[in-house]
């Protein structure tokens, strides 16, 4: 124990102090020591790595999409250098505020601004494209400013541009940003938040083949983010694969300004000999260029509330009672069982109908059409013979002859969404639509007979029937590209009408004259130059005027052309079928063209 003498420190305790001040600095001055050590030496590697992530920048090299040519290698989607303005991942209150200052000179609405912020907040962690399409101008404010919006990017990028527009809508399809739920599905490995996809038509289904693959390069930044230099290793971007169509523009910009106004339909030709899809319209459209850079919401959801539907590719997914254009059909099953041959004639004249109990089925011509046999009642198109034809042919045989057909099934067309059809494989299934005594047999029939009842049809599938009819071969795969080699021959569907020389030959000659005779039901729009063998087909429906068929093909004898055209609510009463002149006018413009080739 030290003692302090008179109230002063004594010698010993001086030196106790000293010595224990000693030692706390003599700890505290080793441990600075090893925490300077560890973070000079031990953590320099960690640090070092920090750093070069914080001022070295890979940047996307983004690959330019395939192109789509049509038949002469015209441009039908193309690309366009453009500057893209995105969002890196960042403050919420920092990005809304930046918005704020750059609402003007971007041109963004009000609307546009709100859904941006409220799409940050949903994805705090990914890029948001804030515009797409922007002009030099707009991408010179920002860089100019750079330390202001250090979060922003401008990236220059490939925009779409489709030259025909409406014209070409649902055959060339259009883009969409990619989802989150997309993202995470294996067959989109590789896409990036904001990367735009096929979302229709031809590049949707061939979206693996156009979208290429980005390249990267890397920069050098400063701390406010502004490239300092380009850095080594540079990975080069591969484009995409261009696709070369069958499409002719010419036809599809005839297609678009011939297509009756205001009325919805759709109209289709195909080459019968290959199947490849000449021309290919629905109606109504819309315009494709809207829909660059990503859909606006306003537009997207006008196509969605639009009660004439304009996204609906009428010519692939449209379902249709074909009418008077299925009675060639009906014809050569009747013929192929041996149940009527050209020169049959029934018991019954037409009067103008034909009763069946209680009901009276009526012919088109309430005046009647008098004794017809097979020709002369597909020149006119009388429902009684057919009837008749029906009745004779019976249900079971003609259900058997229509499934060897697959008029239940697709086409094969290289688009997405084809709809198959509709037609019963057996008796079975009218007792499950309508119960075991809930239907009639004859009335089936006689129904089916005339292309009405259980039976719809899309326009490419009538179409593809009447190109096994053209050539009396089974009819080709319809197909929009041409992949395979020049060699390769095309893929048949099946669907062949079956018929022995001498029995197409009389189905052609009745459809020549249904076009080319003063009785013909298409006599007003025959061909100057061409004999076209086709049929009218009125088909009924409960929601108002009937609808307009045309399926046709040219020349008769050496067919180049099917057309196939339906007009929803095209032919009221007492007037001419709307689709007769727009197939007749796409016929000769084809046929035209190819007569001009040839002489050069």
């Amino acid at each position: 124990m030290v003692v302090a003498v008179n109230g002063r420190m004594s010698e010993r305790e001086r030196s106790q102090r000293l010595t224990g001040a000693e030692v706390a600095l003599a700890v505290l001055f080793g441990g600075l020591t090893v925490a300077f050590f560890s973070i000079q030496i031990g953590e320099t590697g960690e640090f070092s790595v920090l750093a070069s992530e914080n001022r070295v920048r890979a940047v996307a090299i983004p690959a330019a999409r395939g192109l789509l040519l049509d038949r002469h290698g015209r441009v039908m989607a193309d690309n366009t250098p453009t500057y893209v303005i995105s969002s890196q991942p960042g403050p919420l209150q920092e990005f809304s505020q930046a918005l704020g200052q750059l609402r003007e000179p971007l041109g963004l609405s009000e609307a546009r601004v709100a859904a941006l912020v409220r799409e940050r907040a949903d994805r705090p962690f990914q890029v948001i494209v804030v515009l797409a399409g922007a002009t030099f101008e707009q991408m010179a404010h920002i860089e100019e400013r750079r330390p202001r919006f250090p979060n922003l990017r401008v990236d220059l990028l490939h925009r779409r541009t489709y030259p025909l527009g409406a014209a070409a809508a649902h055959v060339v399809g259009y883009l969409g940003e990619i989802t989150e739920e997309e993202l995470a599905d294996p067959a989109f490995a590789g896409y990036v938040p904001g990367q735009l996809l096929g979302r229709n038509g031809l590049e949707a289904r061939y979206e693996r083949r156009l979208v290429g693959r980005d390249g990267v390069r890397y920069v050098e930044v400063n701390t406010l983010g502004a490239v300092v230099r380009e850095l080594p290793g540079t990975v080069e971007a591969m484009p995409g694969q261009d696709l070369h169509l069958s499409i002719d523009m010419d036809l599809q910009q005839l297609a678009h300004s011939a297509f009756p106004r205001d009325y919805a339909g759709g109209v289709v030709g195909l080459d019968p000999r290959t199947g490849e899809v000449l021309v290919s319209y629905s109606s109504p459209t819309f315009d494709t260029n809207l829909m660059v850079g990503g859909v606006p919401q306003d537009i997207w959801d006008g196509l969605l509330q639009d009660s004439q539907r304009p996204l609906l590719d009428r010519v692939v997914a449209g379902a249709y009672p074909p009418g008077s254009t299925f009675k060639p059909i009906v014809a050569a099953i009747a013929m192929r069982a041996g149940a009527a041959d050209p020169g049959t004639e029934f018991d019954h004249a037409c009067a103008g109908g034909l009763p069946l109990g209680n009901r009276y089925f009526r012919c088109w011509d309430s005046s009647g059409h008098g004794r017809m046999n097979l020709v002369s009642a597909l020149v006119e198109s009388c429902n009684v013979y057919f009837y008749q034809l029906g009745q004779a042919l019976g249900l079971e045989a003609l259900l058997q002859g229509a499934a060897g057909l697959a008029l239940n099934g697709v086409t094969g067309v290289d688009l997405p969404f084809e709809q198959p059809g509709n037609f019963p494989l057996s008796t079975a299934e009218f007792d499950q639509m309508y119960g075991e005594r809930g239907w009639n047999p004859t009335v089936a029939e006689w129904n089916l007979s005339i292309g009405q009842g259980e039976n719809t049809q899309s326009v490419l599938s009538m179409a593809q029937l009447y190109a096994s009819l053209a050539t009396g071969r089974p009819a080709p795969e319809p197909r929009l590209t041409r992949l395979a080699g020049a060699g390769d021959p095309p893929r048949t569907s099946g669907r062949d009408l079956g018929l022995i020389p001498e029995q197409r030959a009389a189905l052609i000659g009745a459809l020549v004259d249904a076009v080319n005779h003063p009785d013909g039901t298409a006599y007003e729009h025959r061909l100057d130059r061409w004999e076209m063998a086709g049929k009218t087909g009125t088909a009924q429906n409960p929601a108002g005027e009937p609808h307009s068929w045309f399926v046709g093909f040219a020349p008769a004898r050496d067919p180049k052309i099917v057309v196939a055209a339906l007009v929803e609510h095209g032919h009221p009463e007492g007037e001419t079928h709307l689709s007769v002149p727009l197939a007749a006018r796409i016929v000769e413009e084809y046929l035209t063209s190819m007569e001009q080739m040839a002489a050069r």
